[in-house]
């Protein structure tokens, strides 16, 4: 099973680039149409169009729990699609949230800021309608990537191969792709990572479940100890909450049994 993954910077041909690669290897293509198709199916749909690659209003982070809901079902659907096979995917945070597996390339694609503007002036943009489109979609991914992952979508070391799009035509990147991704190094690198990936996927669902209910994600903790059986573990503050818990997270698809591990911790009031 093998993934390749890119983030690409508006005008770059980044997009073309990755259903070029996705048809030559046969593999499938996940843009976001595919993702949210996905999503749909999945439930999911409203999250994953919430994360938009935007960072949600400062009044949402502070008084909601949504976002984080959002990215743990973006996240599911994301290692859900990786989980059926060889696939290219583009943006949505795969190339981190794919980091882990070692049978993952992470390609960037980038350019100078000129060549950007020329390659969308190219499909009809006017110039300054081009700049504004950029520093907005540049500022836009890069916030919401800094959000959801703590991470610099900068950061060279993200990524296996960084293509500068200024002095390379389409056909040329896409060979250098091909030729690293069939190349017996890559493969080496290769494992079945279809366990993980379910395990990841279900970790996510749950975690996002147990928030939704309103119950606290730094109180309680869930752990995918194989394929459809979790443990949770951590504090609640009566019995009731405790078997509620178990309650929420046996209508997640996937889980079949769990391990309930949660304390109880009594909350005394009044003096002593």
């Amino acid at each position: 099973m093998y993934f390749i993954t890119f983030s690409e910077k508006l005008g770059t041909n980044g997009s073309e680039i990755a259903r070029r690669i996705s048809e030559q290897l046969g593999y499938r293509f996940y843009d976001t149409e595919a993702i949210e198709n996905a999503a749909q199916e999945m439930g999911f749909l409203r999250d994953v169009k919430e994360v938009d690659e935007k960072v949600p209003s400062f009044f949402e982070r502070l008084f909601s729990n949504k976002p984080e809901i959002h990215l743990d079902r973006l996240s599911s659907v994301i290692y859900e699609l990786a989980s059926r096979g060889n696939a290219v995917f583009l943006g949505r945070g795969s190339y981190i949230l794919l980091r882990a597996l070692k049978c993952a390339l992470h390609i960037r694609v980038t350019a100078s800021l000129e060549k950007r503007i020329q390659n969308l002036m190219e499909r009809g943009f006017q110039r300054e309608v081009a700049i504004k489109a950029i520093h907005r979609s540049d500022h836009e991914r890069g916030s919401f990537v800094k959000f959801a992952f703590g991470v610099d979508w900068e950061n060279p070391d993200l990524y296996d191969i960084v293509l500068n799009m200024d002095n390379l035509i389409v056909d040329l990147a896409i060979d250098t792709v091909l030729h690293m991704a069939r190349s017996e190094e890559i493969k080496a690198r290769s494992i079945d990572a279809m366990k993980s990936l379910e395990m990841m996927a279900l970790t996510r669902r749950a975690e996002a479940a147990l928030i939704e209910a309103g119950l606290s994600s730094t109180s309680l903790s869930v752990s995918v100890l194989e394929p459809g059986k979790i443990q949770l573990t951590g504090t609640v503050s009566g019995q009731s909450n405790k078997i509620r818990a178990e309650e929420i997270l046996m209508e997640v698809k996937g889980i079949k049994s769990i391990d309930n591990q949660i304390k109880i911790v009594l909350h005394y009031s009044g003096n002593v």
